[in-house]
């Protein structure tokens, strides 16, 4: 079976590829580096069944071949990231998508796009289904991503409808993990690197918005980010005290939950790991990273 991965160096694409490897897979990472680690590209260089393609998905794409799944986890996805590459941003998830959905169509594939609980915005539904429609602000700073995201959805699904394509939407929210960058802005690297370096944990707002925090592997669970960083405090051994830096930024989701109830009920899936369970090899990631 030969599997596409677009942004393959990335946090989950580079996992992802590691879990196709696993299962017997011929696998071809593609990703630019613009926000992908080229170690996590070049992890398995040597590998009989695992090619790596050094190319900006906003062109077209150059395999040929047949394929089964075309994986489009191609995007910047944090606040740092899209906040410097807004246009970049909005290039991926349009030229970008398109470019994939054309890949699938000529290698025969389904697509598999990684979506994400942006498409929610600040959501006025809690816990959010698959159906809520969101609550976004189309010209405010986070607009780049979340629409870039929105179109993603409406271009695939027209694709769908227009081409007969197989297409598949997963939106993912706050994932972490080992090989995360420890400067990508997103909560849990923040809070872990602080933590080994004996920083105080600092929190946007007051610290009680929600999240719920998926291990790479595969875990859900809402709490505050207070919590988030008690929990951090007590994995890592130390830590200091929890102190708001700044007002919570303009848009930034108060809560943010998903209701699993399809997942659960399609797919029979739902998770495994705890939120401490999946902080171990995180912690170890980032002290080896950070060299603490």
């Amino acid at each position: 079976m030969r599997s596409i991965v677009l942004g393959g160096a990335g946090f989950i694409g580079s996992h992802l590829v590691d879990r196709l490897l696993a299962r017997g897979d011929e696998v071809v990472a593609v990703d630019n580096l613009l926000t992908g680690r080229r170690d996590s590209a070049e992890r398995h260089r040597g590998q009989p069944r695992f090619t790596f393609l050094d190319h900006d998905v906003c062109e077209p794409i150059p395999l040929q071949g047949a394929a089964a799944t075309v994986f489009n986890l191609a995007s910047p996805a944090s606040p740092l990231d899209y906040a410097r590459l807004p246009l970049e941003t909005l290039d991926v998830g349009s030229r970008g998508t398109r470019n994939a959905l054309e890949l699938a169509r000529r290698t025969d594939a389904t697509l598999v796009h990684a979506s994400t609980s942006e498409v929610y915005g600040d959501p006025l539904e809690h816990p959010q289904r698959e159906d809520y429609f969101g609550n976004v602000n189309p010209v405010g700073p986070r607009a780049c991503y979340d629409e870039a995201k929105r179109f993603a959805e409406a271009l695939i699904t027209s694709y769908a409808r227009v081409h007969g394509l197989p297409v598949r939407l997963a939106r993912i929210f706050n994932t972490y993990g080992p090989r995360m960058r420890s400067d990508d802005g997103r909560v849990v690297p923040a809070f872990v690197s602080q933590a080994l370096r004996g920083e105080d944990f600092t929190v946007f707002g007051d610290g009680t918005q929600t999240r719920s925090f998926c291990y790479v592997d595969d875990l859900v669970a809402e709490m505050t980010l207070i919590e988030l960083a008690e929990t951090t405090r007590r994995v890592v051994g130390k830590g200091g005290r929890i102190r708001s830096v700044r007002p919570l930024p303009e848009n930034d989701p108060k809560q943010r939950r998903p209701d699993i109830t399809r997942a659960r009920t399609l797919l029979g899936w739902e998770p495994k790991i705890g939120l401490e369970e999946g902080l171990k090899p995180t912690v170890a990631w980032f002290r080896r990273e950070l060299g603490l």
